[in-house]
């Protein structure tokens, strides 16, 4: 089963490869990582998509603690959270498939970021679901490129997770 965990951390070097190494060591994948600032300078947030069992959640949940860099951490229960990735995609846009390319892209909310003679690269923000449905319909028209982000979260409703609570 996923998780989604939010970590709180202090924004200075070496915290990122801290982190990983204790999901390294104790043997737990890693399926998606997100690092970006808050609102506050001195503090970053760190987005954990994982596989596991409660079990392994509450393992990972207790060594986040440990570290002396870590403000807090938070695991997400099913629908009390909003996420999304980004992905951006290069396919094969023969002048003869553009027009459906592009109904495509109207349709799954995507937007056109470049076009050439051959190609069109598309850009779509949305539920890690979503995006996987949308690759799966652009991937006949011939995928050159993909990148996509890791997941970032934030919970539902007037509760916040920050590092002043």
């Amino acid at each position: 089963m996923k998780h989604t965990i939010s970590v709180l951390v202090e924004n200075h070097s070496g915290v990122l490869s801290r982190i990983s190494g204790l999901f390294s060591r104790r043997g737990f994948n890693i399926e998606s990582l997100a690092v970006g600032p808050t609102h506050d300078p001195a503090v970053s947030r760190i987005t954990i998509v994982a596989d596991g069992d409660e079990h392994t959640v509450e393992q990972i949940e207790k060594q986040l603690n440990k570290l002396i860099e870590v403000i807090k951490v938070k695991t997400f229960e099913a629908n009390e959270y909003l996420a999304r990735e980004l992905m951006i995609v290069k396919v094969s846009a023969a002048a003869n498939k553009r027009s459906e390319i592009m109904t495509i892209a109207d349709i799954t909310g995507a937007k056109v970021m470049d076009i050439t003679l051959t190609t069109m690269t598309l850009e779509l923000c949305d539920t890690y679901a979503h995006l996987c449905r949308f690759e799966e319909v652009i991937a006949p028209y011939g995928i050159i490129e993909m990148v996509r982000t890791g997941t970032i979260a934030i919970e539902k409703g007037s509760d916040t997770f920050n590092a002043s609570k």
